[in-house]
This record gives structure tokens, sequence and C-alpha cells, in this order.
């Protein structure tokens, strides 16, 4: 994930810095997977939320089951929507949170260039 193209350490200090820049890097890559879900997510939640009630009237003339689609997304719609975009969230999270912390295990369990 990260490129490994920084020199290698000439001094334990040097080690560490590396190791810290490693750490800041996993950091904001983590962060910045984080809020690209979060706004993909909260875009799908504004369309279904607020878009549908505000095109009512040329949702109208779709029907899903019988019923206009406006209606069905007010009724049942946004509701199974908004469940299904929590549950999605709370499983990504777990499978992005979970290669953070493999990440940060991997960077703090090198060992430093040279140590025995």
């Amino acid at each position: 994930m990260l490129p490994e193209s920084l020199p290698p350490p000439a001094t334990p200090h040097d080690a560490d810095l590396r190791r810290q820049r490693l750490l800041l890097a996993e950091r904001a890559l983590h962060w910045r997977r984080t809020r690209r879900l979060t706004a993909i997510l909260l875009g799908l939640w504004l369309l279904t939320g607020f878009c549908t009630v505000y095109f009512a009237r040329e949702l109208a003339h779709i029907t899903v089951f019988g019923w206009p689609l406006s209606f069905y997304m007010a009724a049942q719609g946004a509701s199974l929507v908004c469940l299904a975009i929590i549950g999605f969230y709370a499983w990504r999270m777990r499978q992005l949170d979970a290669a953070y912390a493999n990440a940060l295990d991997s960077t703090q369990n090198q060992a430093p260039e040279g140590a025995p």
C-alpha cells in the first residue's frame, strides 16, 4: 500500500522517524477511505430521502407493486434504503478498520534496519 522508496535508515532515530511517517501515511489513507465511503453513502441517503420527495410529481408516473414510486419511497422505501446504508456502512467500516489495524501492526513490528 505504501511506497517503499524511502532510503534505509542510518541510525535508530532515523528508523523511528521512518516508522512515524509510515504510521501517519496509514492514518491519512484510512481517513481518506472513511470520508469517501461516508460521502457516497450520504449522497445515496440524500438521493433516496430528499430527492424522491422533491421530485414526487415526476416520480408518481413510475409504479412499484401498484403504488406510485414517490408514495412507496415515503412509506417504506426510504426506511429500507436507510437500513441498508447502515448495514453496508458497518460491514465496510469493519473491513477498513481491520485493514488499518493490520497495517499498523505490520508497521509496529518492523525491525529496524541492521537489527539482529
